[in-house]
């Protein structure tokens, strides 16, 4: 495998950075303590979906290559850079389900305004990373921090820097679609004039304007993906966490999505996103972060990535070989 000059060699050792940078100041209002128990389902998928962000000017997104050489070197590798700025870190994360562990010991930290790839195959622990990174589900061990919240003890104020594609959507059959972005403006308190403004734009760049009055029930996945961006988009949130934002999306929508996240990220809008599509990971994102079997595979700066992602994908996931199925085809012997 051809390795990025300067990289390291990776390998499937457990990181465990030992610092964090300094919090994050949410420019987000706190909800109300009020707010921490929303009684109706809808209440509680709109506060999941995150608050906003403050535009701020573009810089210089540097984040270091990365790769695991035993205890302490994830952070390390980035300590040497002298510029890293965390908005999310993530220390010997471990989340386990009864005997089942999905996460073992995962270290990464990602930098204010880079568009993070979080990588792997089928069950390497994606989805559950962001679900922790959340709060939408509880860590077993270690600690993480985002946007210098602690995800384990500042739940409330999480949910008011982050917007959240979820892998199951967390849409509601019996509201539409234009529903679904009033309830999320009217729970995250945006003024009326703003949200309606921010609505139509969504709508309007999302190609969803002629669905706005359409039940998720009776929409396709693609839309109903798209409404969940929308959702996660209205508020303006510091940080996004978008679990496959492109699957089950038209090849335009998918370029007008990746236009928007660059234009976020440079106004220090901070992404982690999990995406299948190599191609599409690579065109966007600053770093990538491989996972494989709940464990960090691989961390590296898109800069220091020479090739295709491609390649360097299939060497460190080490895929299996496909069998030969000799009943499969229609062509007579």
């Amino acid at each position: 495998m051809s390795v990025p000059a300067g990289a390291g060699t990776p390998c499937r050792s457990r990181p465990s950075a030992s610092a964090t940078g300094p919090p994050g100041d949410c420019s987000a209002r706190a909800y109300d303590r009020s707010m921490a128990g929303p009684t109706t389902a809808p209440a509680r998928m709109a506060v999941a979906s995150g608050l906003r962000l403050n535009p701020a000017p573009a810089y210089d997104v540097l984040v270091g290559a990365n790769h695991c050489h035993g205890p302490q070197c994830c952070h390390a590798a980035f300590a040497q850079l002298g510029r890293l700025n965390p908005v999310i870190s993530c220390r010997a994360v471990r989340r386990d389900f009864g005997d089942f562990t999905a996460i073992h010991d995962l270290s990464f930290e990602v930098a204010r305004g880079a568009i993070c790839s979080l990588l792997g195959p089928n069950g390497a622990g994606k989805s559950t990373t962001i679900k922790v990174l959340t709060g939408l589900l509880p860590l077993t061990g270690g600690t993480a921090q985002v946007a210098g919240y602690d995800v384990r003890d500042d739940l409330l104020e999480l949910k008011g820097c982050i917007g959240v594609v979820p892998d199951d959507l967390g849409l509601f059959d019996d509201l539409t679609v234009a529903e679904h972005l009033s309830l999320t403006g009217a729970v995250h308190r945006l003024e009326a004039r703003t949200a309606r403004h921010r609505t139509d734009q969504l709508l309007s760049v999302l190609d969803l304007t002629h669905f706005g009055d359409r039940f998720v029930s009776a929409c396709s996945h693609g839309v109903r993906k798209k409404t969940a961006l929308a959702m996660a988009l209205l508020p303006n949130p510091k940080v996004l966490f978008l679990d496959e934002p492109f699957e089950g999306v038209d090849p335009v929508t998918s370029r007008t999505i990746c236009e928007l996240l660059r234009q976020a990220a440079e106004r220090e809008t901070t992404v982690l996103l999990t995406t299948h599509s190599l191609f599409l990971a690579q065109s966007i994102a600053s770093q990538f972060v491989i996972m494989m079997d709940g464990q960090l595979v691989w961390n590296v700066s898109a800069k220091d990535v020479s090739g295709p992602l491609e390649e360097h994908y299939m060497d460190l996931v080490e895929p299996i070989e496909a069998g030969e199925v000799d009943w499969l085809g229609w062509r007579q012997s």
